[in-house]
């Protein structure tokens, strides 16, 4: 089935994709019960089990990279059956507004990226979009549990450290909430297998609130906790 993925792997219907495989096992052994590791091909960990609600649900690293994510997300919807793929991962704040600690639940994701090349649209723009249903229950369930949420557009990026320092001003005055570096992969690839995708991202830096310091390492655990705890009220 497949060359980065255990042929024999079990998945639920919806999986979450933190980027770091120690971050999947890290889900599963905090959040999970009754799972098992289903995949560790090349060190890409990957469990499924259920929520301590009873409901079904896997975890998988990504890796990092629109290149990356757009393997294992292809694969997980074609070959094993998975429908709804949910990112989870950090980004860097564009707006004032999104302060360091709050949640983004990304509607599109934009990008420099060369990866919708391979459609051939003859100079068109695809947008791709996160899946309606998926925003509007991440967004009642994150009121739910009083965590101060942003819902909009993002970045997808290819370069971390990039050599144009002031890049990410177009962006931030075009009303893009933030930047990472896999959601615009995804989001193709739903679009492309018709199936369903999100992004729910945590600010842990900023590039426009200069009084306000990144996560540190104790910070940006409990605040990711915040993060995966509502995207495992998103299993079916």
């Amino acid at each position: 089935m497949s060359t980065h993925i255990n042929d024999d792997a079990y998945f639920a219907k919806t999986v979450l994709m933190p980027g770091d495989p120690l971050r999947a096992k890290y889900i599963a052994e905090h959040f999970l019960k009754d799972y098992k590791e289903v995949t560790n091909t090349r060190g890409i960990l990957g469990y499924t089990g259920k929520t301590m609600e009873g409901k079904e649900i896997s975890v998988m690293a990504s890796g990092m990279g629109i290149p990356s994510i757009g393997i294992y997300s292809y694969e997980l919807y074609a070959f094993y059956g998975v429908e709804n793929i949910i990112r989870i991962g950090t980004c860097g704040g564009y707006q004032k507004e999104c302060h360091v600690g709050d949640v983004i639940i990304a509607t599109s994701a934009s990008s420099s990226s060369n990866f919708a090349y391979q459609f051939d649209l003859q100079g068109g723009v695809l947008a791709p979009c996160s899946d309606f249903s998926l925003i509007l229950k991440a967004y009642e369930n994150a009121k739910k549990m009083n965590l101060k949420v942003h819902v909009g557009p993002i970045f997808s990026s290819d370069v971390f450290y990039d050599a144009n320092k002031d890049y990410y001003k177009k962006f931030a005055d075009l009303g893009i909430l933030g930047v990472e570096m896999e959601s615009y992969g995804l989001f193709l690839n739903a679009m492309r297998l018709h199936k369903k995708a999100l992004c729910i991202l945590t600010v842990s830096d900023t590039f426009v609130n200069k009084d306000e310091k990144d996560l540190t390492k104790e910070e940006r655990q409990e605040k990711l906790n915040d993060m995966f705890k509502l995207a495992l009220t998103m299993a079916d």
